[in-house]
């Protein structure tokens, strides 16, 4: 035997390795419309640029038969390749092999590529596709994910994280996806659930099928476990390679620069889009496409919370973070769900240097027993502490409405925003002129010959004195009163002008959010 033998073993066991559970179970994933583990990677990074890491690692579980059990590749691919020519690692588990089950070699092999993936700057993205704990290797496997878990907890805000769920994600395995910065999820190919259909008709006798329980239209409508969803593996990974087109490497860089296409500063059409009668809903998403970039705006979590809409946007090529009431759900008004969908992309935006722009058009937090019953309190509180927190660039535009407290949670100057701007037909008030004349004047409504000739008179009267944005910039709350066809303008400086921005805050391990 020579060398060139050698080398020819080298090969047959790659080969060996990349055939994952032979062509019989490669077949099986393509029946159910589902690609391998290395189409994915194909589909995911550059051409040509994937290289794959501890390639030839087994398990060593002697129990329940495994001793005779081949795992070609131990059931997952890791490594490293580019996106756009940026670097970034991953991990995409192989349901050709044991059905990407976690043992405790599978897990050492996800945990390295993190630790790479941290120690070289870079984001790391999972595509999980598992049966779950390798139940045969026992509680090395439940060890395994603990190693996983806490690699997500401490390189949260160090570099970005991205799950896409590509099969099914169920157990303690659903656990890392939800630490991670953004979930992506297959229609109808890939569930999350913590306990299955069968166990939940054991415990509860309640019948649910896989799909209702934990498939991708729930957790992108209901839950808001998930961020974004596709209708194919191949559409789902695309939108993958375009989120990673915003975000910075790291938490010590800005986000790249990628002027895609032009467009004047001077909007025209802002002027005609928001209705002038407060009360008429319009979609935000118009205003939010005349400002920025052309065709740059891209949604999060479009189907959760709707009443709030976020993404990520450029202005003359670089990122910022949206956030922006949507007047034609509730109002714009905030509850539960979208205090917490937006608080925690405040927090991704401050950890990975991007700046946030708010656009504000809310009549206050949402009334009722079941938002005051679920927490409000509570989950409204953590969009105060994530603005104060946040040391980026803030600079909110009031387009209409800012009643009550949600005017101070929503980047007001109280609490930390670098520049507040106001249209001129904005309404800046504790409350809306309609309530606000009915508490103050309701005994000379009451006694009023002509009850509603006088609240008329009176509600006008307020909006006169209070409800426009003069008497916020007279005591230095609003920055400028702009003409909205200038708003992209006056961003655009902002952003120059904060360029640079340093912001300390007191030294401290850690603040204690209200969870």
């Amino acid at each position: 035997m020579d060398m060139y033998d050698k080398i020819n073993e080298l090969y047959d066991r790659r080969r060996e390795v990349e055939m994952g559970g032979g062509d019989e179970r490669i077949r099986k994933q393509h029946d159910k419309g589902k690609l391998t583990a290395r189409e994915r990677i194909d589909l995911l990074v550059d051409k040509g640029s994937f290289v794959e890491l501890n390639s030839f690692i087994e398990h060593r579980s002697l129990d329940f038969g495994m001793s005779d059990q081949k795992a070609p590749g131990e059931g997952v691919v890791t490594g490293y390749g580019k996106v756009d020519g940026r670097p970034i690692y991953l991990f995409a588990q192989d349901f050709t092999v044991f059905g990407g089950a976690l043992g405790e070699m599978h897990a050492m092999k996800i945990a390295n590529v993190m630790d790479l993936a941290a120690r070289n700057g870079a984001p790391i993205i999972g595509l999980n596709d598992s049966g779950g704990a390798r139940i045969q290797e026992g509680v090395v496997s439940l060890d395994g994910y603990g190693q996983i878990f806490y690699r997500n907890s401490i390189y949260s805000g160090v570099i970005p994280q991205i799950s896409v769920i590509m099969g099914p994600c169920a157990g303690g395995a659903v656990y890392s996806p939800a630490i991670t910065d953004f979930v992506f999820m297959v229609e109808d190919t890939s569930q999350m659930f913590i306990t299955g259909p069968k166990v939940i008709e054991t415990v509860t006798r309640e019948k649910i099928s896989a799909e209702d329980l934990g498939g991708a239209k729930v957790h992108r409508s209901k839950s808001g476990n998930a961020h974004f969803t596709g209708k194919t593996e191949e559409e789902v990974l695309s939108d993958v390679r375009r989120l990673i087109s915003y975000l910075p490497l790291n938490n010590e860089e800005k986000a790249p620069v990628k002027v895609e296409s032009e467009r004047e500063d001077f909007c025209a059409d802002l002027a005609d889009i928001v209705p002038f009668d407060s009360t008429r809903p319009y979609d935000v998403r118009t205003v939010i496409e005349e400002v920025v970039d052309p065709g740059s705006f891209f949604e999060v979590q479009q189907h959760f919370a709707k009443n709030i809409v976020i993404g990520f946007a450029r202005l003359k090529g670089e990122t910022v973070g949206m956030i922006c009431n949507q007047p034609k759900v509730m109002a714009g008004g905030l509850d539960i769900d979208s205090s917490d969908k937006l608080s925690r992309f405040i927090r991704f935006c401050d950890s990975f240097n991007i700046p946030l722009i708010t656009f504000e058009d809310v009549t206050g937090f949402f009334p009722g027993i079941k938002q005051e019953h679920g927490g409000i309190i509570r989950h409204g509180a953590k969009i105060l502490y994530s603005y104060s927190e946040a040391t980026v660039p803030k600079i909110t535009v009031i387009l209409r409405k800012a009643y009550g407290g949600a005017y101070v949670a929503l980047n007001s100057k109280s609490i930390g925003a670098d520049l507040v701007y106001a249209w001129p037909n904005a309404e800046i008030a504790v409350m809306g002129p309609e309530g606000a004349a009915n508490v103050i004047f309701s005994r000379e409504i009451n006694e009023s010959d002509n009850p509603e000739e006088t609240r008329a008179a009176k509600i006008q009267e307020y909006r006169e004195k209070f409800a426009n944005p003069y008497i916020a910039a007279s005591r230095g709350m609003v920055d400028d009163v702009i003409d909205p066809r200038e708003t992209r303008i006056k961003l655009l400086e902002a952003l120059e002008l904060m360029r640079n921005k340093k912001d300390e805050r007191p030294k401290k391990k850690h603040g204690n959010i209200p969870l």
